[in-house]
């Protein structure tokens, strides 16, 4: 017998039941469209937004500085102060959005269970990436095409994951956390390609597929851990809630 989808329980539930527009809100309640308004008043926040909407309208691979430059009204010079490559455009994108998320309140959520809690976290992810889904297919397709791209978008996403197993207090540390975060990386992008044509408010199809995944990669890691408490040293220690700080300059993932 099919298991029915979960309901979210926090409080975007709430946000979902008013309307199309709530559910566009995001998980801070903001007005749509206000958390892309607001990056687009800095030079980098223009830079990455002219990135995106350019990826939503052709393969990355064809996009080059001189479009993004154009289209996000600066010069060559200034975006070059910026960003290095397309992928490190990419890879700033992802860590706002990461940060999004990290910054909501999930003290609500502390009762609940582990994989509820990812549940959550990983809705709400999906939720600040609305915006962007012809982007996020484009990607997608081009991933397709070019194993190369494939492995670097894997990197990304393996190492935003760690962020977001964290976000749920979820340990993320050692080969277990490795190991989790890339399971949990592929689960992400096979959800994804739900997502990018779910346009109905609150995105019940995504939450369906999302649940299942999540319903299927609780007995892997399940077996993962089990299998892992026989190898000394390999099971990870619990670690606190991380605080993601201005000055981390490291690439975060999709």
């Amino acid at each position: 017998m099919a298991r029915k989808p979960r309901e979210r329980s926090r409080k975007s539930k709430a946000a979902d039941n008013n309307g199309a527009a709530a559910a566009e809100a995001g998980m801070n309640g903001e007005a749509p469209g206000s958390y892309r308004l607001a990056r687009m008043e800095t030079e980098r926040g223009k830079i990455i937004e002219a990135f995106m909407d350019l990826l939503a309208e052709q393969s990355i691979e064809e996009i080059d500085f001189i479009d993004i430059a154009e289209r996000a009204g600066v010069s060559l010079a200034e975006l070059r102060s910026e960003f290095g490559s397309r992928i490190a455009i990419l890879a700033a994108h992802i860590k706002d959005i990461d940060r999004e998320v990290l910054s909501a309140d999930s003290t609500d959520m502390a009762e609940e269970g582990p994989r509820e809690r990812l549940f959550d976290v990983l809705m709400r992810r999906l939720e600040a990436q609305a915006p962007y889904k012809e982007a996020i297919r484009s990607l997608l397709q081009s991933a397709r095409r070019y194993p190369g791209l494939a492995c670097a978008l894997n990197g990304l996403a393996m190492r935003s994951q760690r962020w977001m197993l964290a976000a749920a207090d979820i340990p993320s540390a050692g080969p277990v956390g490795a190991a989790r975060a890339q399971g949990l990386a592929l689960l992400y992008g096979r959800v994804l390609s739900t997502f990018i044509d779910d346009d109905e408010p609150g995105h019940p199809r995504t939450m369906a597929a999302l649940d299942r995944a999540l319903a299927r990669g609780q007995w892997w890691i399940g077996l993962f851990d089990r299998v892992c408490r026989l190898v000394p040293g390999c099971r990870p220690r619990p670690r606190h809630r991380p605080e993601l700080h201005e000055d981390d300059g490291e690439p975060v993932a999709i």
